[in-house]
């Protein structure tokens, strides 16, 4: 009477998880969700450079937004090279047979180090200063940003590509897809704690938390590193051989169906997404008049949004849904979320902010695992290896994301200038006309995503009528590589 309970117990983690069936004899669902361990740490620091920091460097230190913006955004000038880094750890030859994780470690104690400077060169970028050159805070923080920014992209790439390969060809894209579960999990999490941990915001605090976070980060990935890789030995001979050329690899990826106007789409939708990053935050505090506590809460509600989005995204591939209808769903959801954005301020509704917030990144991470699960579906050819894929897939998402931190940031900086000097008219005399350009712009970018899939969905559609004939429909277990 016993053992039915104890199966029920037993299954609950993966009646509770997206994806959660993701798991496989070779690779059980307690080594998948050790190994996510490297997303949490991600998160967490994602959280930090685009939540904590940006809200603590506007309000607190009264650093323009407009520096604020391309501090963050700095990390974009190692995006592109994730395509780079994932066919790398593809193609690396080490004597005891690693591939990923070499790239893993060194970008663990890239992201340690960025942020354990972090704080110390905020302060100082604040005008906090008795020594030194004028310039000295611009440089180390964009140092800061930088170390960070590589840490991130480099252990996020190698970590997913790992994942990969220890998945087989039917658990793959649901294995792939629960690692961003735990991101947004730990991007989640994190938000709350560290917004709990500077409820009395300090610069001893700040420097505390952000420390206690690089040294945690470092952590977790050791935890998630352990045992993981399987080691296979090269000769002197094997790793004396000519490596495959990054040209070469990208011309066969690049001439795969669709993959380049996939990539199009990733960018322009996650520009879309990504322009309010730098600016929620400073939008409740500025305009709503939320508290530091308050507004770091914002990152869990997007985050909270993105876990029903991938719950939404399971239970409909599972019934035979294309990836390429959840990315038209998660647009239209999108443009709703900026809608009720837009009308919390003349509505002086925090509720209503916090639920526009819920929505976007309900919409972020329905697109976000929409288009990786496609890009895990392009084939294979050659050189061109799933970190390649992995990484191109990265490179157009964290590239588009710096893009719109940056200009979403000026923008708001520009149009609040010229508001604020009574361009615009007496109306729009107020901090919150820039914050609604941004949020406007960002619908105009939606609308032009969901036209450039339109062709994307019109090709699924055709490819799920030929299979549909074959096979009599299509499950999620159908669409690995």
């Amino acid at each position: 009477m016993t053992s039915p309970k104890r199966h029920t117990w037993t299954q609950l983690p993966r009646r509770m998880l997206p994806f959660a069936d993701a798991a496989s004899t070779d690779l059980p669902l307690s080594q998948i969700l050790r190994l996510s361990l490297f997303q949490v740490s991600v998160g967490m620091a994602s959280v930090m450079l685009l939540g904590t920091l940006n809200r603590v460097m506007i309000v607190e230190l009264s650093v323009p937004a407009m520096i604020v913006a391309i501090m963050i955004a700095l990390p974009v000038l190692i995006a592109p090279f994730r395509a780079v880094l994932g066919f790398r750890s593809d193609t690396h030859r080490s004597a005891i047979g690693w591939k990923r994780v070499p790239y893993i470690w060194f970008g663990s104690l890239c992201q340690m180090g960025g942020l354990a400077v972090m704080p110390f060169a905020l302060i100082v970028l604040s005008g906090d200063q008795t020594l030194g050159p004028d310039w000295a805070g611009e440089i180390l923080a964009a140092f800061a940003f930088l170390m960070t920014g590589f840490g991130m992209h480099m252990t996020q790439t190698a970590g997913l590509a790992l994942a990969s390969d220890r998945a087989d060809d039917i658990t793959r894209p649901r294995v792939v897809s629960l690692l961003y579960v735990m991101y947004l999990a730990g991007m989640g999490l994190s938000a709350l704690l560290i917004g709990w941990l500077l409820r009395d915001f300090s610069n001893l605090t700040l420097i505390r938390v952000v420390q206690g976070a690089a040294i945690t980060g470092l952590l977790l990935n050791l935890i998630a590193l352990w045992k993981q890789e399987h080691v296979m030995p090269m000769t002197a001979s094997e790793r004396a051989q000519p490596r495959p050329v990054f040209s070469n690899a990208w011309a066969d990826f690049m001439a795969t169906p669709s993959a380049s106007r996939l990539i199009v789409v990733v960018f322009v939708g996650t520009l879309a997404f990504n322009m309010q990053d730098v600016l929620l935050e400073p939008y409740g505090g500025e305009v709503l008049g939320l508290s530091v506590g308050k507004t770091t809460w914002l990152t869990a509600a997007w985050s909270l949004g993105a876990l029903i989005g991938l719950a939404f995204a399971a239970r409909h591939l599972r019934s035979g849904a294309a990836e390429h209808q959840l990315m038209s769903k998660a647009v239209l959801v999108g443009i709703i979320a900026f809608i009720a954005v837009i009308l919390a301020t003349p509505a002086a509704s925090p509720l209503l902010f916090f639920t526009g917030t819920t929505l976007i990144g309900l919409g972020a991470g329905l697109f976000a695992v929409a288009t990786l699960i496609t890009a895990m579906n392009l084939p294979v050819i050659n050189d061109a290896g799933r970190g390649l894929a992995l990484g191109a897939w990265g490179a157009a998402q964290a590239t588009a994301a710096g893009c719109a931190i940056a200009l979403g940031g000026t923008l708001r900086d520009w149009i609040n200038s010229a508001a604020l000097g009574g361009t615009f008219g007496d109306r729009l005399t107020t901090p919150a006309t820039g914050y609604a350009t941004v949020y406007t712009t960002e619908i105009a970018a939606l609308i032009i995503t969901f036209v450039l899939l339109r062709p994307l969905v019109r090709q699924a559609r055709r490819t799920s009528s030929l299979s549909d004939q074959r096979s009599g429909g299509i499950q999620l277990a159908d669409f690995p590589m």
